[in-house]
């Protein structure tokens, strides 16, 4: 047996029993499809190939004496990365690569700076493994990668350019794309964006130059460049999907990106992609009846589809039909249960499941409520965290006020807030059991406690008025306009707290407006609005407030107020119809009953 051995087999040797560390770096080229496999017989001509090249690789390697010195140095990088130390190992097997000129050496402790995150560690391992082994691919995806990712641009420009223009035609496109991905990862994303444009205007007169030149110039903010690339790239392929996704979103005017969707599905009838784009920018711009119609389009196609279902089902919440959005988010989680889903996919289904449970709830159902949200994985703590506290209301409302407050007692969060959320749960399930004190005690501590959460304040301050705390309520509403100065419920309660005890009336009208200002089209405070103008005797005004809030919101405290002022400026017969919708709507309401109360009146 001989007395020596080529270094880089005893390297291999070892490295293969040492743990490899996991390159962090993003991958450069695309992974080609495997060649289907050849029979066990027949080793094929690739495998010759293969193997020949491994040949002349295993030649071009240095061989060198295995000394009990160079044996020693080995085994000590090794048990050194083992052992955790990976800066000792990686200058043992540095100082090994200048000395042996072996490439996987210089290779191996490149990879261990890469997982330490050792920049200029790295960057001076892959020099030297470039400078050992001038052709290794890998080399060279490494060093780009570190130039981009440590921000040297100036030195990612050249090779990119190079790799540019040694690509095949055919294969042009995809180096751009692996560009344009590698680029997003530098920390300089103005000056990233800046190359990307130098590297790609070579090659403009191509369909896939123009389609990231549109994506780049978006991602800089500069939405008329954009859309006038993704143009170019439509005129090229007039049929591509990408293209026209692409100017859809470069476009901020809702009625030209219908527009450019529209026509395109005329000439494209099958491209599902767009389609389903389509409705989604239909939905997002509350086209509702034309948005279904895309998605029933979609799923006549595909009745299985998960996105689909699950666009039909909240266009179908929006246009109030709950029987449709029960059936097709029924649906869409009876097939993500079929197969196995992702963090984000799991996270979807988990808000369907919540939203399904909400349905339910709405039509009394609180059995199929609590089976819907019991689905809901441990997975996402998050997501499980608030569906605990839905299952507790849920229970509460079937009278186990005792299961629903253990419920909650079990959750442990670490976040104030998420705490704070668990008060706030647990005083509502004791307000809605009629526990009025209890639900105050439970609030006063919460908001001791948890001063930030001005949800909690908001409704401990409720809950003062309700059991006759004023000061404590006008104090706690103050503190929440303090920290939150855009806080229009805040403003909006306060004011309306006094008109409705008709008390200082002119600092009501002054807080109600406030709110207004800040929140112009919101029905509530438009209520408010109306209810102080009436206190102040101002009918023409609180019987405009009133109509357009009632238009808005068409409720049964609102509908009390308007059917008052109409009551006391004559029009008796419009007030008694009005106070019957809101009797219809609402039987037991108080402000109802405080106005019929005040009226005399019997409906």
């Amino acid at each position: 047996m001989k007395n020596a051995f080529a270094i880089v087999t005893l390297s291999g040797l070892l490295t293969a029993c040492a743990v490899p560390p996991q390159q962090q770096l993003p991958p450069v080229s695309n992974t080609a499809e495997p060649l289907p496999a050849q029979e066990a017989s027949d080793p094929g001509p690739l495998a010759i190939t293969e193997a020949a090249q491994d040949a002349a690789q295993e030649a071009s390697l240095p061989r060198v004496e295995l000394t009990s010195a160079l044996l020693y140095q080995l085994l000590k990088a090794e048990f050194d990365i083992r052992k955790g130390n990976t800066q000792a190992g990686y200058k043992g097997l540095l100082a090994l690569a200048k000395k042996t000129r072996d490439p996987r050496l210089a290779r191996r402790a490149a990879e261990l700076a890469v997982h330490a995150r050792q920049q200029g560690e790295a960057l001076a391992a892959v020099k030297l493994w470039r400078e050992l082994a001038p052709g290794a691919e890998d080399a060279g995806q490494y060093m780009l990668a570190l130039a981009v990712m440590g921000g040297d641009l100036a030195q990612a420009e050249p090779l990119l350019a190079r790799r540019l223009q040694q690509a095949a035609p055919q294969a042009r496109g995809m180096a751009m794309y692996q560009a344009q991905q590698l680029l997003m990862r530098a920390p300089d994303r103005k000056g990233a964006t800046a190359l990307l444009d130098r590297l790609l205007q070579p090659y403009a007169a191509t369909f896939e130059a123009r389609v990231l030149l549109a994506q780049n110039a978006h991602a800089r903010g500069d939405n008329a460049m954009a859309a006038e690339h993704a143009r170019t790239a439509l005129r090229l392929k007039p049929d591509s999907e990408v293209a026209v996704l692409t100017l859809a979103q470069v476009s901020k005017d809702p009625q030209a990106i219908n527009a450019v969707l529209t026509d395109f599905l005329a000439a494209n009838p099958g491209s599902r992609e767009v389609r389903l784009a389509h409705a989604r920018v239909l939905l997002a711009n509350k086209h509702y009846d034309a948005a279904r119609q895309q998605f029933m389009t979609l799923l006549a196609a595909q009745p299985d589809h998960p996105g689909t279902l699950y666009g039909l089902g909240l266009v179908a919440v929006e246009m109030g039909d709950r029987v449709a959005a029960d059936r097709h988010l029924a649906h869409y989680v009876a097939v993500m249960e079929q197969g196995e889903q992702g963090g984000g996919e799991e996270r979807e289904l988990g808000r369907v499941l919540l939203l399904l449970s909400q349905l339910a709830s709405d039509r009394g159902d609180h059995q199929a409520a609590l089976r819907w949200v019991e689905k809901i994985s441990e997975r996402d703590a998050e997501l499980y965290f608030a569906a605990q506290l839905v299952r507790a209301t849920l229970v509460a409302r079937q009278g186990d006020l005792g299961r629903a407050r253990k419920l909650i007692a079990a959750l442990t969060p670490e976040a104030p807030s998420s705490r704070a959320q668990m008060v706030l749960v647990e005083s509502q399930i004791l307000r809605g059991a009629g526990q009025l004190e209890a639900a105050y005690k439970l609030l006063a501590e919460g908001a001791r406690r948890y001063p930030a959460s001005n949800e909690l304040l908001y409704d401990f301050a409720l809950v003062a008025e309700k059991t006759g705390r004023w000061d404590v309520m006008e104090k706690t509403l103050r503190a929440i306009i303090k920290q939150a100065p855009n806080n229009h419920d805040a403003y909006n309660a306060l004011g309306y707290s006094l008109a409705e005890r008709n008390v200082r009336l002119h600092e009501a009208l002054e807080l109600i407006a406030k709110a207004l200002q800040i929140a112009p089209d919101n029905p509530f405070i438009m209520d408010s609005m109306g209810w102080v103008h009436y206190r102040l005797g101002n009918m023409a005004e609180a019987e405009s407030y009133l109509r357009r809030a009632y238009a808005m919101r068409p409720d049964a405290d609102v509908a009390a107020h308007l059917g008052e002022v109409l009551w006391h400026k004559g029009d008796k017969a419009e007030a008694r119809k009005v106070l019957r919708e809101a009797r219809a709507k609402d039987p037991t309401n108080d402000a109802l009953r405080s106005t019929l109360s005040r009226l005399q009146l019997s409906l």
